[in-house]
């Protein structure tokens, strides 16, 4: 439960006992307005990114529809779905996939400017900036006139790729900026309503904080729907404006927050810092298996009583060792959490990698006017239907019968979660390929209706079970990411899980030219 500011009582705000934190149930802290409004812009900036992100598909892989209106609308009563550019599905999928590696390589960079230059806040309206100028050049693409004199590819792949690099500054940057308005720096006892004791603890809110910006995240995703159906109703450059005009409350609940917020200082050379202190460590352990005593052996205190610092310090400018022994023991910590991220490109693998794999087969099955990019739309509608129960039921439910589900344990269950949702995804498009009139070649398919009669609305079930692992990955390596790491590197190191996307996204580029009938069960 969360607990108000006005309940707590300052007498009773004491440290628990060792055997108190053995036996007491722990609880989050209040949630500021500050944390709130953060979330908000969130909501907002997603709403706006995955509004123009989902019709992307659509506008690149079909052409004009026969006997549409020119703006990209397909004549109603038909099965016919939105198109503007009709440059294929390969190269749909080559160049959707080339903007989420670029949406989730670029945090490398804004996490490190913010870390070391900018600050997260400033960082983050960097990207703001850059999202203005993007969503721009979406609208002029998707002008009519501009898609007929067929002059939309430039500036839509400008947009594309500006949007990336706004997306770049503002990912690294919000989570950690929210998560820094924990309101419980300290764990204290506090004695509820019902005279329970509990352990009001500074984890558990920032799991509540973090699990709270993710709904936010997936909140902004329904913006999609409305996209969705202005390209299929009016077209392309209605689907592309609106989430325009949406993104302008961005700038507007950044400008409020300001004066609220709490705000850290850039770090410096802290990300340097702990680059030259992990080379030394792989130096000291001539490879990558290092030990404890390899890390003891780069704390400054110890290379002075072995002689190594002059060594070291005589091989590098004056001033080259710049950290202390206690930073040392926070970079060692952070590479034990960045290890928990290798698996994750697995997993993206499973949850949005082979989305527009989905997209077309929803296409090519019968949809009764249903736009057949809508269907994306159920991911955020399971995050926001699932999150408040892992919140306020799971999770807490867990706590009370003396159960750790650890952050482990949560990312091990949410693996499982995705085996069973692309195995699910294979046999759907199997189904497909049995019923299509055109068998095995279902995605481009002329012959009769041109879909299978099985309904789109079946890959509600693998587009349900994608958050529901989603969260207990996500979220839990969030909360590692930013409770693992020192203040100042939490942009760098929440970057480098949203890189692992990236890695994934790699993957699927790679694989791009076997996406294609009759082969699609087996990105699946």
């Amino acid at each position: 439960m969360v607990l108000s500011a006005d309940s707590d009582d300052d007498e009773e705000q004491r440290p628990p006992t060792e055997d108190e934190k053995q036996t007491l149930r722990k609880v989050a802290g209040p949630v500021s307005w500050s944390g709130y409004m953060l979330c908000f812009v969130e909501a907002a900036n997603n709403a706006s990114y995955y509004g123009v992100t989902g019709v992307f598909t659509n506008f690149i892989q079909r052409p004009l529809p026969k006997g549409g209106n020119g703006w990209g609308a397909p004549p109603k009563g038909t099965q016919q779905s939105a198109g503007a550019l009709g440059m294929g599905l390969q190269t749909a999928q080559a160049l959707t996939v080339l903007f989420t590696f670029l949406s989730y390589c670029t945090p490398l960079l804004g996490g490190y400017l913010a870390d070391t230059k900018l600050g997260r806040y400033k960082a983050c309206w960097y990207g703001v900036l850059i999202g203005f100028f993007s969503h721009v050049l979406l609208v002029i693409a998707a002008i009519p006139s501009v898609i007929k004199e067929g002059h939309a590819i430039a500036p839509f792949v400008i947009g594309m790729i500006t949007l990336a690099f706004a997306s770049g500054f503002i990912r690294p940057t919000i989570a950690p900026l929210i998560a820094d308005q924990c309101t419980v720096k300290r764990a204290y006892v506090k004695t509820l309503g019902t005279g329970e004791k509990v352990i009001v603890d500074p984890n558990a809110t920032v799991e509540r904080m973090l699990l709270l910006y993710y709904w936010a995240s997936n909140l902004g995703d329904f913006f999609s729907i409305a996209t969705s159906y202005a390209e299929k109703l009016n077209g392309f450059w209605l689907a592309y404006l609106l989430p325009g005009i949406v993104y302008l409350l961005t700038p507007a609940c950044m400008i409020w927050a300001k004066p609220r917020i709490v705000m850290y200082p850039p770090g410096g050379s802290c990300v340097a810092d702990a680059s030259k202190v992990v080379s030394l460590v792989y130096k000291e352990a001539k490879g990558i298996h290092a030990t404890d005593e390899h890390w003891e052996a780069v704390k400054p205190s110890v290379m002075m009583e072995s002689g190594k610092y002059d060594a070291v310090a005589s091989h590098h400018k004056p001033g080259w060792i710049s950290w202390d022994d206690s930073f040392v023991a926070e970079v060692k910590t952070t590479m034990k959490a960045l290890r928990v991220f290798a698996l994750m490109p697995i997993w993206y693998l499973a949850d949005g990698g082979t989305n527009s794999i989905l997209t077309s087969m929803a296409g090519s099955m019968t949809t009764n006017g249903l736009p057949n990019d809508l269907l994306s739309n159920f991911n955020p509608i399971s995050t926001v239907v699932a999150i408040p129960i892992y919140n306020w039921i799971l999770y807490p439910g867990l706590r009370r019968r003396g159960i750790n589900f650890s952050l482990i344990q949560r990312m091990s269950c949410g693996y499982f979660i995705g085996a069973i949702l692309n195995a699910t995804a294979a046999i759907i498009q199997w189904q497909v390929y049995e019923t299509s009139p055109c068998g095995y070649q279902a995605s481009e398919c002329d012959i009769g209706t041109g879909v299978s009669p099985l309904s789109a609305w079946l890959l509600i079930v693998p587009y349900w079970l994608q958050p529901l692992g989603g969260i207990m990955i996500s979220v839990s390596s969030y909360e590692i990411a930013y409770t693992m790491t020192p203040p100042r590197m939490k942009g760098t190191v929440m970057a480098v899980i949203f890189f692992t996307y990236a890695i994934s996204q790699a993957i699927v580029e790679i694989a791009s030219p076997a996406f294609k009938d009759p082969h699609l069960i087996w990105p699946l």
